[in-house]
């Protein structure tokens, strides 16, 4: 009896000597103590603030706790001291793969910025250029002079020639006072005063019924009643609109021609409300028409309607040019450019290509020789014609890159994102007795190596699809992937579903290729001989 509980209790004992050492082997020496002060004490050093947490493939995107990324991975803590490891950095990168690259770079420079705001517009007659023939009197047409829509009239030309009792008893009335002006002669002053002023008081009557001084010249020296009297247009101009035709009777106030002077006209051009700030009154603008692409025409904004068009969000600007060949004709559709100076003086300013905006930050990479950009955190200002202006961060004389730039960026972020596993001496923390990667290097490139399986495997078009663990020294996880290989041979003696061992090394920014790829079994067999 005394012997078994003895052999529990041995077992029992050796139980949890077995869970202890589980434990602590299963445990990392090294794992960091988290204060709730942001701070860590590693293997007994004096504690080390952590600043923020970075995103570990390099991406601009910080955190103030700790996170994973969309593919599962923790971001790299960044550490008091260790700034200099993060993609604000200078990078270096040769001259032959600047040249690759096609990285290009412009001076930054004071300049005066500009904006050019663009409208569509179409052509209006002048209001004030406008004309009605309307009789003040009733007749009847009995011939039509101008009888066509379109015509162009002279003033003073005749219209048409009208006939109307009011103007036939209107030349009685004044061929009767002239008669008895002449009959009263030998009378006293007086009454020849009256009778002039009634003779007068006739032609004015005719006058007020627009009958021109010419007609009432000829009606003063003929002195006998005209049956019929010519209309004659009030301007030079265009006839828009005829609605008379010959015989036809019309009423005193109706409309039977609209006549526009077309040597002056108006554009009326649609802006965006928020392109409004740009424009003002006296300032000048480009029109070009459809109809004649090859010339330019001149205008003057001078009135900037009060009202915007809430379905389109635009207000009508009204640009008046001269129209002395009579091209621009109403309705005609035509394209608008004012220029716009946004500050009379000159500021320092960078093409907009220069920027890479990250949302909450704006950098711009600075060349500062022998293959170095340094990134720049810029505070902007204005924006115009393809250049912003930038209030912090830059000064005149500087070497901005303005092409190229997003892949230079990217390449910084990817060695901050490398550098960021440098906490371990460079190799991801693996489980025990898990073989970890390393990263080498041959003839100039860079390998990385992994191990996977064959998901599927084209040889004619030298592709295959691998489904591969992580691969610390580029910072992946474990994934599916498509991989061209750089020689279609190296995937003749393979197949769907082997394990295989690859090695794979850049070919172009973000392009990886396989450069060596094996089966699992032949790759243990060459580690191998090499031991031997």
């Amino acid at each position: 009896m005394k012997l078994a509980v003895k052999s529990i209790a041995f077992i029992a004992l050796a139980a949890v000597f077995l869970a202890a050492g589980y434990w602590l082997g299963a445990t990392p020496p090294s794992t960091p103590a988290v204060n709730s002060s942001n701070m860590v004490s590693v293997d007994g050093k004096p504690e080390t603030k952590i600043l923020y947490y970075r995103n570990p493939m390099g991406l601009p995107d910080t955190s103030p706790i700790p996170k994973k990324d969309p593919m599962g991975m923790d971001y790299i803590p960044v550490y008091e001291g260790e700034e200099s490891t993060s993609a604000d950095a200078p990078v270096k990168i040769s001259i032959d793969r600047i040249q690759k690259l096609g990285v290009r770079t412009e001076q930054v420079g004071m300049r005066a910025l500009t904006r050019t705001v663009r409208a569509v517009a179409t052509v209006q007659a002048d209001e004030r250029r406008l004309h009605i023939v309307a009789p003040r009197f009733e007749g009847w047409i009995e011939r039509l002079h101008v009888n066509t829509t379109g015509q162009a009239v002279r003033k003073g030309e005749p219209l048409m020639d009208v006939y109307s009792p009011d103007l036939i008893a209107a030349q009685h009335e004044y061929l009767i006072a002239r008669r008895g002006t002449k009959d009263m002669e030998d009378g006293g002053l007086e009454t020849q005063a009256g009778m002039e002023r009634l003779t007068e008081s006739a032609l004015q009557r005719l006058r007020n019924w627009n009958i021109s001084e010419v007609d009432l010249k000829t009606l003063r020296q003929e002195g006998h009643i005209r049956q019929y009297l010519t209309l004659r247009s009030p301007v030079n101009g265009i006839v828009l609109d005829k609605s008379v035709i010959q015989g036809q009777r019309f009423m005193a106030g109706e409309t039977l021609y609209r006549i526009a002077d077309l040597s002056r006209v108006w554009m009326l051009a649609d802006v965006f409300e928020q392109d409004l700030a740009m424009i003002h009154t006296g300032q000048s603008a480009t029109i070009q028409v459809e109809a004649y692409p090859d010339k330019v025409f001149t205008g003057e904004v001078r009135f900037i309607y009060p009202t915007v068009n809430p379905e389109t969000r635009t207000a009508r600007v009204r640009i008046e040019l001269p129209n002395p060949q009579e091209l621009l004709k109403p309705a005609m559709y035509g394209k608008i450019e004012f220029v716009s100076i946004q500050r009379k003086d000159k500021v320092l300013a960078v093409p907009e290509s220069a920027v890479l905006d990250a949302g909450t930050r704006q950098s711009v990479l600075v060349d500062i020789g022998e293959g170095r950009f340094e990134p720049r955190l810029v505070k902007l200002g204005k924006r115009a014609n393809g250049y912003v202006e930038v209030l912090e961060g830059l000064k005149a004389g500087e070497m901005a890159v303005v092409k190229a730039n997003f892949l230079i960026d990217a390449e910084s972020n990817l060695r901050a994102a490398l550098e960021g596993f440098g906490h371990t001496n460079g190799l991801m923390p693996s489980e025990p007795g898990q073989k970890q990667e390393t990263l080498s290097v041959q003839a100039g490139k860079t390998i990385h190596h992994g191990e996977g399986s064959i998901e599927a495997i084209d040889v004619v078009n030298a592709t295959v699809t691998l489904a591969h663990g992580p691969i610390a020294s580029l910072g992946w996880p474990a994934m599916v992937m498509d991989f061209k290989a750089q020689d279609r041979t190296l995937l003749q003696a393979l197949k769907p579903g082997q394990e295989v061992a690859f090695e794979i090394a850049e070919a172009s920014p973000g392009e990886y290729v396989i450069v060596r790829i094996q089966p699992q079994d032949s790759a243990a067999a060459a580690r191998q001989r090499k031991k031997h």
